[in-house]
């Protein structure tokens, strides 16, 4: 029986399957209404073509985003495995961090800044697949625009072209039937450009999103795996020293002070101790006199910002005076 690893990253063949199913499922639909669709697609053949092509497209990026996950996935479980791989191509940066063993520890300032970088290259490589999407949805439209305008000048020249005063109403039925065929073009233009381009976003919006649940689950894995290798005394360090105060430093300069009392019979330790007791003690003085510049400034700013408010007031009322004269 095969030992389970919860710490080993998933397979994301799962959402692949998912799309390949989907796509199947709309290539069905596509067979069965083929004549509808076809006599769609011939009202504009130039723009519903140029949205098939978008879809094609995005289509195959969709494919790629979640394919290229194959390749970091394998080259994560066999790193942990301490087997030789493929070098990753989105994980690069991560490899060089890492070193070549999986029980390397590292701080949580570096696997976040690391955690950041892969986060940011994931949500970049759907940039395109997103714009791809709101593409479809706008050739769509313009397509929906671009039929209106047609339907509405065919209507007007229809209406120009009928001639009550002859008589004859057969003649006028019939440039009435005849002059009706091009705003039912225009019709056909709008409505088959926005079917294509609105049922492409949704194909293409659908595959999208299994590709971010693909990438999420990969990020989510690798984080959880880099938690439990992170090592988290390296930051208790730099976390004491940026939440400390004047007082604890002044604190830890009088036991140092203690302890070289205490250890006097030792010259090299006590001048040890001297040394860096004068140290924090110079470094308390520096954070003294930088505060009180601080204040000093403040001080510097309420005061000119008084000025500026009276010498405001004292031209309002100017104003107000020259007003009333």
């Amino acid at each position: 029986m095969l030992n389970y690893d919860p710490h080993r990253l998933s397979s994301p063949q799962v959402f692949l399957l998912t799309m390949m199913i989907f796509l199947a499922i709309v290539a069905f639909i596509a067979a069965i209404l083929t004549r509808q669709i076809s006599n769609a697609f011939v009202t504009n053949p130039g723009l519903n073509g140029l949205i098939i092509g978008v879809l094609v497209v995005g289509i195959g990026l969709a494919f790629v985003q979640v394919g290229r996950l194959f390749r970091e996935v394998r080259w994560i479980n066999s790193f942990r495995a301490g087997s030789e791989v493929n070098e990753p191509v989105l994980l690069a940066p991560m490899k060089a961090m890492l070193g070549r063993s999986s029980s390397m520890a590292f701080s949580t300032s570096s696997m976040r800044t690391m955690l950041d970088s892969i986060a940011t290259r994931l949500d970049e490589s759907r940039d395109v697949s997103r714009y791809l999407v709101g593409l479809l949805v706008f050739l769509g439209l313009l397509g929906t625009f671009w039929g209106l305008l047609e339907t509405i000048g065919s209507i007007g020249d229809t209406i120009q072209s009928l001639d009550p005063g002859t008589g004859d109403a057969a003649a006028v039925l019939e440039a009435l039937k005849a002059g009706l065929a091009a705003p039912l073009q225009g019709m056909g233009t709008a409505f088959s450009s926005s079917l294509f381009g609105l049922s492409g976003s949704l194909v293409l919006g659908f595959l999208d999103l299994q590709a971010g649940r693909a990438q999420t689950r990969f990020y989510t894995e690798l984080e959880n795996w880099l938690s439990t290798v992170a090592d988290l005394s390296s930051d208790i360090v730099v976390a004491d020293a940026k939440n400390g105060s004047t007082d604890e430093i002044r604190a830890l300069s009088e036991r140092l002070r203690n302890m070289q009392e205490q250890s006097g019979s030792n010259p090299r330790i006590a001048a040890a101790m001297a040394s860096l007791a004068d140290g924090i003690s110079g470094l308390v003085k520096n954070m003294r006199s930088e505060q009180q510049i601080m204040r000093d400034w403040v001080e510097a700013q309420s005061d000119e910002q008084k000025a500026m408010r009276s010498t405001l007031e004292k031209i309002a009322d100017a104003l107000k005076k020259e007003g009333v004269h």
